[in-house]
């Protein structure tokens, strides 16, 4: 991935680059030298190897890999600088920990606004981070809320972060969206939610999000659906019904939030 360190030439230049974790120190320089006030989209996920510890799925790591990538075509997609961070650079003992640690991380770089997702929400576009950028640089919080009372993504400025308070809140529960919608408006802050989308939790709900992506061509509609043997039937006005058998049991994917059912 492109990380600019020779190309520190002007403010559109920075604009323009992409940034992995490792890259800290340059990112705090180029920040540091033009004073920029600006938004990046922290990508929170672990390693498909690190995925594999804890799922048995046949062709897992092709999954896995094809989810961070698609994440990462999507974060690149809205020019905005963006951050890999996985079990690599995850600091913390509970999982609350690692993902506050995360943001606080990217807040240190010097950006004033922190958009961050997983890579278990393939239907994602790029259209929700650019409404989310637009709408944190007005001072707005918002909440990409999940079906399973999670979010998919969180958009947030510097003054909404309160470290103590994030690190308390009740992680990997189906309580979580509305415990820092209650935070947040406590702050006098105005709480924006995108659409409701699905993240990858269970096999059922990797059914669910390939009928969702059922009109597209991408790479990863074609892991998921290889991960699925469909049994294809036309019917008289030529609509497709699908019935599916699938290959896995239980998966959880190293996202922002998650939760066990």
């Amino acid at each position: 991935m492109h990380t600019c360190r020779n190309e520190i030439e002007s403010k559109a230049t920075i604009h323009r680059c992409r940034f992995l974790a490792k890259d800290y120190a340059t990112v705090v320089s180029m920040l540091e030298h033009y004073k920029i006030d600006s938004t990046a989209i922290l990508i929170f996920a672990n390693s498909s190897k690190e995925e594999l510890k804890y799922k048995t799925i046949p062709k897992g790591s092709i999954l896995f890999d094809g989810l961070t990538e698609n994440a990462l075509n999507t974060a690149r997609k809205t020019g905005l600088p963006y951050f890999l961070i996985s079990e690599k650079e995850q600091k913390g003992s509970s999982f609350g920990e690692r993902f506050v640690n995360a943001i606080g991380s990217i807040f240190a770089m010097g950006f004033d606004n922190v958009i961050t997702i997983g890579n278990d929400t393939p239907q994602l576009k790029v259209s929700d981070l650019a409404r989310t950028s637009e709408l944190i640089g007005a001072r707005k919080f918002v909440l990409g809320p999940s079906k399973d009372g999670g979010f998919y993504l969180m958009g947030l400025h510097k003054s909404h972060f309160d470290t103590k308070a994030f690190r308390q809140l009740p992680w990997r529960t189906n309580t979580l969206t509305n415990k820092i919608t209650g935070l947040i408006e406590g702050y006098n802050v105005d709480v924006i939610q995108l659409r409701v989308l699905l993240d990858l939790d269970t096999t059922a709900d990797l059914k669910r999000i390939l009928k969702g992506l059922k009109f597209s061509t991408g790479k990863i509609y074609q892991i998921i659906l290889s991960l699925v043997i469909p049994i294809v039937k036309i019917n008289v006005q030529g609509s497709i019904l699908q019935s599916f058998h699938f290959n896995s049991t239980y998966f959880n994917k190293g996202s922002p939030v998650h939760f066990i059912n």
